[in-house]
């Protein structure tokens, strides 16, 4: 049985837009630090870099979750289009608390891009094994994609005339989307890594793991809360950057300002 594709299943929703619309208006005010004068509001310039990051993060979730249920279509899974999959509303996603809810809050209180959940894929339309592991893997390479175009000012050394506030918020923004890919790519029943491999698994280890998916992305995050783990990830994480030609000072300073409730470091302000 087919499922016919709408138009309208494939138009691209107005919040998704206005998400956009929201990234571009707080971007411009970060590059041009309309917010620095913006005093009826805020004398905080970290505002624009919050406001910057967190939606442009949102983006990134929705093309986190477009991926999959494009690649999806393209395997065979045509209700992708009906459940609204490919219209990048963030609340068409089978579960909006763990593919946008949570991972927004943890940026904001850890600066962690944590991996959501992904898109109800009816994976029994799906044949053959390359293309079930093309599916997973898609969602966290869209996150690879989106670091690579965050960093390009700074690998292609074009950063003559980038205000300082928008280069460390591409710099901060760079590192959730490292984050989150990294994560993501882990092979943890629950995670895109294991769904990666899943289908060359054999059937007695997949039924055995299968238990442990809802649990998967909670346990990682336990792990990352020991000291040692987390310094090592995020020592893995500022490798990456570095070679992207992203150093820590950028990085640094754009978390310190996306935290705009509390004071800058002066050492950011120069």
């Amino acid at each position: 049985m087919t499922t016919a594709m709408k138009r309208s299943d494939r138009r691209i929703s107005p919040v998704f837009l206005g998400i956009v619309a929201v990234a571009a208006a707080s971007g411009w005010a970060a590059w041009t630090g309309f917010a620095d004068d913006w005093n009826t509001f805020t004398d905080n310039p970290g505002l624009a870099v919050f406001v910057f990051v967190t939606a442009a993060w949102i983006v990134s979730l929705c093309l986190h979750e477009y991926a999959h249920a494009v690649t999806a279509l393209h395997g065979g899974d045509t209700t992708v289009g009906a459940k609204g999959y490919l219209t990048l509303n963030p609340f068409k996603y089978t579960h909006v608390l763990l593919s946008i809810v949570l991972p927004v809050a943890f940026v904001i209180m850890g600066g962690i891009g944590l991996p959501g959940g992904a898109v109800f894929i009816e994976r029994g339309r799906i044949k053959g094994r390359w293309r079930h592991s093309l599916i997973s893997a898609a969602g966290p390479l869209t996150n690879v994609l989106f670091a690579i175009a965050c960093t390009a000012p700074f690998w292609l050394d074009a950063l003559d005339g980038v205000p300082p506030m928008f280069r460390y918020a591409l710099a901060f923004l760079a590192l959730l989307q490292i984050t989150a890919a990294i994560l993501n790519f882990l092979p943890v029943p629950g995670l895109d890594g294991y769904g990666v491999i899943e289908p060359w698994l054999s059937p007695r280890i997949r039924r055995e793991l299968a238990p442990f998916a809802p649990f998967g992305l909670l346990a990682v995050f336990g792990v990352l809360w020991l000291g040692p783990v987390n310094e090592a990830f995020f020592d893995w994480v500022y490798a990456i950057l570095e070679r992207l030609g992203v150093d820590d000072f950028d990085q640094y300073c754009g978390n310190n300002f996306y935290r705009f409730w509390k004071d800058a470091n002066p050492v950011c302000l120069r």
